[in-house]
C-alpha cells in the first residue's frame, strides 16, 4: 500500500450550503433547549406514560452509532487490515463526535441542564444508568487516546494496536450497557429480553458504518479528494453483513417473545395491531432499513455503483431510527400489566395504550444533536490532519488495481 499523506480540510465555497444548514439546525436546537428549560416538558409530547420521547430516540441512535463508527479503525488496528488504516483517524474522530452529540441531546432528560452535576457526583450503582456514565466518559478517554497514538509521530505500531484493542473492547461494553437499559427493565414486556445487548451491538455495527460511509463521502466531496469505487464496494458488502445480523437478532427477539405466552400481547401489538408502530416495524425497520439495503449492496448490478451503496447507507439510517422508535416509544406506549390475570381500568390510563405525538421542540433538539456531531467532525478535520489526500483504489491497494488493469 502506498504511503498515506494526511492533510487538514481547507474550507472552501463548497462549505457554505452544508455549513448554513448545520448552523440552522444548531440554532433551532438552542431554541428547543430554551423552550424546554423555560416552560418545562409540557412543550414536548412526552407524558407520564411515555417519559422517553423522540429526543431519546435521536440520543440512543447517536450513542449506538458512535460505537459502530469505530468499525473501520478496529478493522485496521485490531484485525490488521492495512487497507482500512488511512480511514482510522476519521473513524475515531467521528465516534467521539457522535457520542458528544447524543449525550448533548440526552441532557434534556434531566429536566434542567444544571442537574448534570448531580448525575456526575451522586451514583446509584444498582442502576444501569450510573454504570453508563462511566462507560460514556471512559469512551471519550479511550478513543481520544486511540486517536492520539494514531497521529503521534514515531509511535510504534504495537501501541496503536494495544490501544485499539482496548477501544474495541470498551465500545462493546458501552453498547452492551446501552442495550441492557432496555433488557433489564423487566416491568416492561416490550423491553424484558436478554437479547437486547447483542441486538444493540449488531445495531451499532450497522448504524455506525452507515453513518461513517456518508460522512466520509461528504467530507471528501467537499475537499475535492477522490474515494475509490472499490473501497465503497467493500464497505458496502460489510454493511450488508451487519444489516443481515440486525435482521437475524430481531427475528430471534420476536420469535422468542412469541413462544412465551406472557409476551403474546406485546408481540400482537407490535407486529399486527400497533398502528404507526406496526407500520414503522415492517415498513421502516424491516423493508427500508433491512431488505432494500441488502438488495443494493449484494445485487451485482446495483453493488457495482457507489451511489447504490451510499443509498443503502442512507436507508439503513432511516430504518435505524424506525427500529429505535419502535423499541423506545412502543415499549412505553403498551400498557403495563400491574395485576397479571386481571383486567385493570382506572382514571390513570391503566390498561390503555398511551398516546404520544412528538412535538417540533423534540424534533429540533434531536436534529441539533446530529448537527453538533457533524460540526465537531468538520472542525476536527479542519484543525487536525485527519483526512488522507486520497482514498483511490490504486492508493489503497496498487496490486489489485494492476491486476484488474491486466485482466481488462
Amino acid at each position: 500500500m502506498a504511503k498515506t499523506v494526511y492533510q487538514e480540510l481547507k474550507p472552501t465555497a463548497r462549505f457554505w450550503i452544508p455549513g448554513l444548514l448545520i448552523g440552522a439546525f444548531l440554532i433551532a436546537a438552542a431554541w428547543a433547549v430554551y423552550q424546554a428549560e423555560h416552560y418545562g416538558h409540557i412543550v414536548t409530547g412526552m407524558n407520564n406514560q411515555v417519559v422517553w420521547g423522540l429526543p431519546h430516540v435521536f440520543a440512543i441512535f447517536l450513542i449506538v452509532a458512535a460505537s459502530g463508527a469505530l468499525n473501520v479503525a478496529s478493522i485496521a488496528s485490531v484485525f490488521g487490515r492495512a487497507a482500512y488504516k488511512p480511514m482510522a483517524r476519521l473513524s475515531a474522530l467521528l465516534a467521539i463526535a457522535l457520542l458528544a452529540g447524543g449525550l448533548a441531546v440526552l441532557v434534556l432528560d434531566l429536566g434542567r441542564p444544571d442537574r448534570l452535576i448531580v448525575a456526575m457526583t451522586k451514583y446509584n450503582f444498582r442502576s444501569i444508568f450510573a454504570w453508563n456514565i462511566y462507560l460514556y466518559t471512559g469512551f471519550f478517554a479511550v478513543v481520544g487516546a486511540y486517536l492520539f497514538v494514531q497521529m503521534a509521530r514515531g509511535m510504534h505500531e504495537k501501541w496503536v494496536r494495544r490501544v485499539g484493542i482496548v477501544a474495541f473492547l470498551w465500545r462493546l461494553a458501552l453498547t452492551t450497557g446501552t442495550g441492557s437499559i432496555f433488557g433489564w427493565l423487566v416491568a416492561r414486556p416490550g423491553y424484558d429480553a436478554a437479547i437486547m445487548a447483542p441486538l444493540f451491538i449488531a445495531m451499532s455495527f450497522s448504524f455506525g458504518l452507515a453513518v461513517f460511509l456518508l460522512v466520509q463521502q461528504l467530507l471528501f466531496a467537499l475537499a475535492g479528494r477522490p474515494v475509490g469505487a472499490g473501497l465503497i464496494h467493500r464497505l458496502g458488502r460489510l454493511l450488508g453483513i451487519f444489516v443481515a445480523l440486525v435482521l437475524y437478532f430481531t427475528a430471534i427477539q420476536h420469535l422468542t417473545a412469541l413462544y412465551a405466552a406472557e409476551h403474546a400481547d406485546i408481540e400482537r401489538f407490535i407486529l399486527r395491531e400497533g398502528g404507526i408502530y406496526t407500520a414503522l416495524f415492517w415498513g421502516g425497520q424491516v423493508l427500508i432499513g433491512g431488505l432494500l439495503p441488502l438488495v443494493l449492496v449484494f445485487h451485482p448490478a446495483a453493488a457495482a455503483r457507489p451511489a447504490a451503496t451510499l443509498l443503502a447507507a442512507g436507508l439503513v439510517i432511516i430504518g435505524g431510527f424506525a427500529q429505535l422508535y419502535v423499541i423506545v416509544i412502543a415499549g412505553q406506549a403498551f400498557p403495563l400489566e400491574s395485576f397479571p390475570g386481571y383486567e385493570v381500568s382506572s382514571s390513570f390510563f391503566d390498561g390503555v395504550v398511551a398516546h404520544y405525538s412528538p412535538s417540533l421542540v423534540e424534533l429540533a433538539l434531536g436534529l441539533g444533536g446530529i448537527a453538533l456531531a457533524l460540526t465537531i467532525t468538520a472542525l476536527g478535520a479542519i484543525v487536525l490532519r485527519i483526512l488522507p489526500q486520497e482514498l483511490s483504489d490504486s492508493a489503497l491497494d496498487p496490486t489489485a488495481t494492476a491486476a484488474s488493469s491486466n485482466a481488462a
